[in-house]
């Protein structure tokens, strides 16, 4: 089974983090977001994956190839163009006849994917949501899709579609992409997914959902630091260090150094982190970075930073944020 996963954004709302690294390699609970849905993937059967990179696309080749020994393709998106265009850069890496499987590069996800990929036809994944208007929604017919719509101004449906797409033919999903680009289709500007799915639906092809309770979305600072919470509340293992107070759930790497500090709950100190006489809770602490003499609630830290409130001189890039007091 292959899986083409897009990662070309640039992950605007996440800066300042992301002038420096793809989206996609935040931590999150002590691993990065593909890492996440990586182990998923190959967990459910997949071995062959295309992935769609861009902005910083380099270090989202490095780290995948040192990490996953399964069939990886890289194909970089120049123009952002849509996730339609985006997927339709992959097809000389896809067979026509065979069944894929497309998810969203920023949306970790809990659901048995077993069934989904031997589904005999084409199948989404969605979730009932508050706000149908952020989202590509579905409209059913008892088990049928019979319409979709990329975020509605009026709401017609509360089934949000979450990043998770089964064709059961490759080949249909791009002969109608090439429908939609040929024909200049756009939605809010770009060639958009759901506006190729909508034209299999109206050729005929039928279509499914499946219903996905944990799906977690990364793509803002506040949904991040709730996405790490969730992750690390499953992890069960316990952490002691001397001189220090653990409540948890955390994640502290092995090679983090620790001292004098109260950690959690819901804190991931990342590999080889310093951190001194601080407190340390719902927040994230990126690769090489340095803490001391602070207390820090709700926060981002990236890698190679230092972070220390014994005086105030700062240096800061764009897009930074500090609240002080």
């Amino acid at each position: 089974m292959k899986a083409i996963i897009p990662v070309a954004g640039v992950g605007s709302r996440l800066r300042p983090h992301t002038f420096s690294q793809p989206k996609v390699l935040l931590n999150v609970a002590g691993k990065p977001i593909i890492g996440h849905i990586m182990d998923k993937l190959i967990e459910s059967g997949i071995d062959e994956a295309v992935i769609i990179v861009g902005y910083l696309g380099g270090k989202i080749e490095e780290y995948l190839t040192s990490h996953y020994s399964i069939k990886l393709t890289f194909v970089t998106q120049a123009d952002q163009l849509g996730l339609a265009h985006a997927v339709h850069m992959c097809r000389p890496h896809v067979i026509d006849e065979e069944p894929l499987f497309i998810i969203l590069g920023d949306t970790i996800f809990d659901v048995d994917l077993k069934p989904v990929l031997g589904s005999c036809i084409s199948t989404l994944g969605v979730k009932e949501v508050e706000d149908p208007r952020r989202f590509g929604v579905v409209v059913t017919e008892g088990d049928k899709i019979v319409r979709l719509v990329e975020k509605p101004e009026q709401p017609v449906s509360n089934l949000a579609i979450v990043g998770l797409y089964f064709v059961h033919r490759a080949g249909t999903l791009f002969n109608s992409i090439d429908y939609i680009i040929a024909n200049d289709i756009r939605t809010k500007g770009e060639f958009q997914l759901t506006d190729a799915l909508q034209h299999m639906i109206d050729l005929g092809e039928p279509f499914s959902t499946f219903p996905v309770q944990g799906w977690y979305d990364c793509g803002k600072p506040e949904t991040l630091l709730s996405t790490n919470e969730v992750l690390l509340q499953r992890d069960t293992r316990q952490k002691s260090l001397p001189g220090c107070i653990i409540n948890p759930p955390v994640f502290i790497a092995d090679s983090a150094s620790v001292t004098n500090s109260i950690i959690g709950p819901n804190a991931t100190i990342a590999e080889h982190v310093v951190v001194r006489d601080s407190i340390i809770m719902n927040s994230i602490i990126g690769r090489k970075s340095q803490v001391s003499d602070i207390m820090l609630d709700r926060s981002i830290v990236g890698n190679n930073a230092i972070v220390s409130a014994m005086g105030h001189e700062l240096n800061i890039g764009d897009y930074s944020e500090i609240r002080m007091g």
